[in-house]
């Protein structure tokens, strides 16, 4: 289901919170909502987060995330997260999701993704992260890496 602006903006803020709550980090320099959206879409890094459906679709992708998997912004939160894999290696991204689930986040992660039109690439260094919202209900899970290498 697609989100409205609002929407978006406030899964920003709950995403970027979540980040530094699991890391100590921050995505982006903390600043007001707008600034934070724009900075973090923006970003010269991926960053995408799918929901808690029984079969995750992404809810956030920003504008290096689409390009790099040859996606816009309503193609990317119609696409089940699992499909951003390659079949051989959503077995081990099933595995990373659930030991994040268990402890709030995993750190250097490496694997292998797939884009829309069946180029693949190798990811390094991601962190993925349970997204909660203020009262710490978990909303999703979202992921960031800097560093991807096509094969």
């Amino acid at each position: 289901m697609p989100y409205s602006a609002a929407e978006v903006s406030s899964y920003i803020l709950h995403l970027n919170h979540s980040f530094r709550h699991w890391t100590g980090r921050d995505l982006v320099a903390p600043a007001a909502t707008q600034e934070i959206s724009e900075t973090l879409y923006h970003a010269p890094f991926v960053v995408v987060s799918h929901n808690l459906l029984a079969d995750p679709v992404f809810c956030y992708a920003n504008r290096t995330a689409q390009e790099l998997w040859k996606m816009d912004w309503d193609a990317f939160m119609q696409l089940p997260s699992r499909l951003s894999a390659e079949p051989d290696a959503r077995q081990e991204r099933e595995r990373l999701l659930q030991t994040a689930t268990r402890q709030g986040y995993v750190d250097n992660y490496k694997g292998i993704r797939v884009t829309s039109d069946g180029k693949r690439f190798k990811i390094d260094g991601c962190i993925l992260w349970n997204v909660m919202d203020n009262d710490g209900v978990k909303l999703g899970q979202a992921a960031t890496f800097d560093r991807w290498e096509w094969l």
